[in-house]
């Protein structure tokens, strides 16, 4: 069992990359850590340092309330919250099914809005906790065939604004950070996913172009490690006043940058550079 008067965090999509990360950094900073995420055996590992696991489908809103329920029946509530999971939907807009676009909805945006509605009360409560929202670069920037995983990235900063307003006077701090190019699976799932559902069709061979740009920007060793993403969100949470946003990774801050001060029509031709 944990201990109520200890520091505790709960980090979702803690079966790997960014998330198992995160809770790595956070179990060596103190903290009594819950990582939640729906392959129990993947976190055995993080349950070996001390972690308590349990599996949460984010886009079940059944398994998110008996996650919180069983959490606050632990402890009294959690000091910091890391909405992480997700995952990367792509494809062209005219062949991905509405069903595929509103489940990434599900688990990029209103999963991670869910759990942080139902841990709020017990925040308040305590007048204090930090919520760690991430989201990537890809919620500033955009990138062909990523029309959806935009999307619920751009989603998922706006949310995070207006939140960050709104528990000011709570004591609640809300940070977002912006992933670069990590090295994690992101790639291959992404490329994998794409090129089964659209590989034939009048889009085929934008789609190969793409994935196979994603695979080698995603390669082996391109990345930066996830260890660096644990290490911005353990400043974060350690600070007493945190940025709003940490860009973190790489390509993040130059990628941010070209749209932001040199504008659509150049960043444009930027991404189809890497299609010749």
């Amino acid at each position: 069992m944990f201990d109520r008067q200890k520091k505790t965090a709960l980090v979702t999509g803690a079966s790997s990359g960014m998330g198992k990360a995160i809770a790595r950094q956070l179990i060596d900073d103190g903290f009594q850590v819950y990582v939640a995420a729906r392959r129990m055996e993947s976190m055995q590992d993080l349950v070996q340092l001390g972690a308590r696991a349990l599996r949460m489908d984010i886009s079940r809103d059944e398994e998110i309330q008996q996650a919180v329920a069983t959490i606050l029946s632990e402890v009294d509530s959690v000091d910091v919250l890391v909405n992480n999971a997700g995952f990367g939907l792509f494809g062209p807009v005219e062949e991905l099914s509405m069903a595929d676009a509103r489940y990434q909805f599900e688990v990029n945006v209103f999963g991670a809005a869910r759990l942080t509605q139902l841990l709020l009360p017990a925040m308040r409560g305590k007048g204090a906790g930090t919520i760690v929202n991430i989201t990537s670069m890809g919620g500033k920037v955009y990138t062909l065939l990523g029309a959806w995983y935009h999307a619920t990235k751009h989603a998922l900063e706006g949310w995070s604004d207006c939140l960050r307003l709104e528990l000011a006077d709570f004591g609640i701090r809300v940070v977002v950070i912006e992933p670069g190019v990590i090295q994690t699976g992101f790639g291959d799932v992404v490329a994998q996913g794409a090129l089964e559902r659209s590989s034939k069709g009048v889009y085929a061979k934008l789609v190969a172009a793409v994935m196979k740009a994603t695979r080698q920007t995603y390669g082996q060793g391109a990345g930066t490690d996830p260890k660096v993403i644990g290490q911005v969100v353990s400043k974060a949470v350690r600070s007493a006043r945190p940025k709003t946003r940490y860009v973190v990774g790489k390509y993040a801050r130059p990628m941010i940058m070209i749209r932001q001060w040199l504008g659509d029509r150049v960043f444009d031709r930027v991404l189809m550079s890497q299609m010749q």
